[in-house]
């Protein structure tokens, strides 16, 4: 995964080696990302090499090579349009994109959404994370980050990354991305009783939730749970 500004700084020096032939200089670099310091672009650069998108070639000055870039999909969305409604999960999706590693592909991250009491979600552009292509299958996806204790019971704690199947419909007992009043995002069991539908935590100290059909919008459901330790 990749921050805003590594995603930046990444972007910045390949087209500047594209049209230059040489890596920029650290002032160049801090210009263009708008540091106030030398350093912040020094710490860029060391996460850009720890992840492996970024080498430095010994004993030559302004020498730095990119190794790898990510996903089209993430170059793409980061010249998006921020001006968007931000407590939607909305704009393009699209297909799963193949990243530079065989075995991976690229999703964007759409901020963190509550496993508690709603909050807002928003859309955090610049950020991809790479998915085991095993762990998905066809259709359109994108990963959110978890936040809060109410689904415990059903294995997401807080600081997951939940893998999303972007769908607009769902069973009875799935686990979905729940738009209350076009305002919050929330992560829950859903269940339809009737005229109403219930958004179930998995976690009794939380408290089932009813809402009208015409509050609830389904923006996705859980396809799968990624976690580092």
């Amino acid at each position: 995964m990749l921050t805003r500004k590594q995603h930046e700084l990444l972007m910045f020096i390949h087209e500047h080696l594209q049209t230059t032939g040489f890596s920029p200089s650290f002032d160049e670099m801090k210009v263009a990302l708008s540091l106030k310091s030398k350093s912040g672009i020094h710490r860029l650069i060391s996460a850009l090499e720890e992840r492996g998108f970024l080498r430095r070639r010994a004993h030559r000055a302004r020498a730095l090579e990119v190794v790898r870039l990510p996903g089209a999909s993430q170059q793409a969305s980061s010249h998006g349009d921020k001006s968007k409604t931000a407590n939607v999960l909305q704009g393009k999706f699209g297909l799963a994109s193949r990243s530079e590693r065989a075995d991976a592909v690229s999703l964007p991250l759409f901020g963190r959404v509550a496993a508690g009491m709603p909050i807002e979600a928003f859309r955090d552009l610049g950020k991809f994370i790479d998915v085991p292509a095993s762990m998905i299958s066809s259709g359109e996806y994108y990963v959110i980050e978890i936040s809060g204790d109410s689904m415990i019971e059903a294995g997401i704690i807080d600081g997951d990354i939940a893998i999303i199947q972007k769908t607009d419909s769902a069973e009875n007992g799935e686990i979905i991305i729940a738009l209350i009043d076009k305002n919050e995002v929330t992560i829950k069991r859903i269940r339809k009783r009737g005229n109403s539908i219930a958004l179930e935590p998995a976690n009794r100290a939380y408290e089932t939730r009813i809402f009208g059909p015409d509050r609830i919008e389904v923006q996705g459901k859980l396809f799968g749970i990624l976690r580092w330790y």
